[in-house]
């Protein structure tokens, strides 16, 4: 990718703009730039916390690895608590995480089916396709299609319907155990991370990093300081060439944080079928 395709979208998007998204973001934005005169550090800790919980455990393990892929199984009771600590990180419900996500990996930067088709520019894979939305990504009726297994779930089309009410929830909690200063950290500060420690997911390593794995028509790369963001996610060379692979760090210095918790649940004997990388894919290019 040159840099001039890295700062704006190669192609105008002809998709309609969504201004309850950009009211939505744009507020949450203003909110989060408050952190400074509501700091403490327990509202800190809180956001860091909640930033591991809802990143790490609810995108990344559930929403990702657990849901999307089938890397690994948990017991049913479990699989519903994770997913909806997925559901608390303000992404979308699981019908429609899954199936954007689904769609990257059969059409990976492809314009038109791609939902965030790094062809269109950095900031385009980013956050623009978020608020010019094509609404075979974004309805309901058509995106779920593309996720048929986990939409035959009751509750996971209810939380795909209600995921909001459960952030304002949190909120009432934060607020009733340390006022506005833990709603601010915990709400707003830490969507606003976690958004971005995410969507560098999809552009950054789409521009940057390296690749163990040439994937043809895939400009997937690795790039560490994603990585340390998105909790091993920015592995994301890796993880195209082997999406099944619950683990996505594969060399030894490739960290992944989420990987650790899988074996925590693997250990305590609730992880079963573990995907794990076999020998020759291991053997990556130098």
């Amino acid at each position: 990718m040159t840099t001039q395709q890295m700062i704006a979208p190669s192609t105008k998007p002809e998709f309609k703009l969504s201004w309850l998204n950009i009211s939505v973001f744009g507020a949450f934005h203003v909110l989060a730039l408050t952190a400074p005169w509501f700091f403490s550090w327990s509202a800190l800790g809180v956001a860091i916390f909640l930033h591991w919980l809802c990143g790490s455990i609810g995108i990344c393990l559930a929403y990702h690895r657990l849901l999307t892929h089938r890397s690994f199984q948990v017991p049913q009771w479990l699989e519903y608590i994770l997913v909806t600590i997925g559901a608390l990180a303000l992404q979308g419900g699981p019908i429609f995480w899954v199936a954007g996500h689904r769609l990257h990996h059969a059409h990976a930067e492809v314009d038109d089916k791609d939902p965030h088709s790094a062809n269109k520019g950095f900031w385009w894979s980013h956050m623009l396709w978020l608020i010019y939305q094509k609404p075979e990504f974004f309805e309901y009726e058509s995106y779920k299609k593309y996720a048929p297994d986990i939409d035959r779930v009751p509750y996971y089309r209810w939380l795909n319907s209600n995921f909001v009410w459960l952030q304002v929830a949190l909120g009432l909690l934060l607020f009733a155990v340390g006022g506005w200063s833990f709603v601010i950290y915990g709400i707003f500060l830490r969507s606003v991370v976690l958004w971005h420690s995410t969507w560098f997911v999809n552009s950054a390593t789409h521009f940057l990093g390296y690749r163990n794995f040439p994937i043809q028509d895939d400009g997937s790369r690795n790039l560490w300081w994603v990585a340390v963001l998105a909790y091993g996610e920015g592995w994301h060379n890796n993880h195209h060439a082997h999406p099944r692979v619950a683990k996505a760090g594969l060399r030894w210095w490739e960290v992944d944080i989420t990987w650790f918790s899988i074996q925590v649940l693997r250990l305590l004997g609730l992880a079963k079928k573990v995907v794990m990388p076999q020998p020759a894919k291991v053997a990556v290019k130098n």
